[in-house]
């Protein structure tokens, strides 16, 4: 089994929140980002598109439904989610096949 990866985010556009100790997190479209590569995990390049980078926020806090810092996140990549997974804690384990055609 591979090991699992972690992902942070790279997003459009970026906010400060006061009441965390003015930490930068993301706003606008959100993309998984592996650091220190230079490309979104869609294939984005970050410096072509303008994105910023987010090292300290995981990709499951910037999913909406975690309500953690995506406060201000308009919009997640489909083709990240697809990839990095929309999944929580509390998420259904993934669909697998039961009992196979021999």
């Amino acid at each position: 089994m591979p090991p699992k990866k972690h992902f942070a985010v790279a997003a459009s556009g970026e906010w400060t929140d006061e009441e965390e100790g003015r930490r930068r997190l993301p706003a606008g479209e959100v993309h998984a980002w592996e650091p220190g590569l230079n490309q979104t995990v869609c294939g984005l390049a970050l410096s072509k598109s303008r994105l910023g980078r987010f090292p300290h926020v995981t990709w499951q806090d910037a999913l909406p439904e975690s309500g953690g810092s995506a406060d201000r996140v308009r919009r997640v990549c489909p083709r990240c989610a697809s990839v990095a997974g929309r999944r929580g804690t509390d998420a259904k384990p993934r669909w697998q096949r039961v009992r196979p055609r021999p």
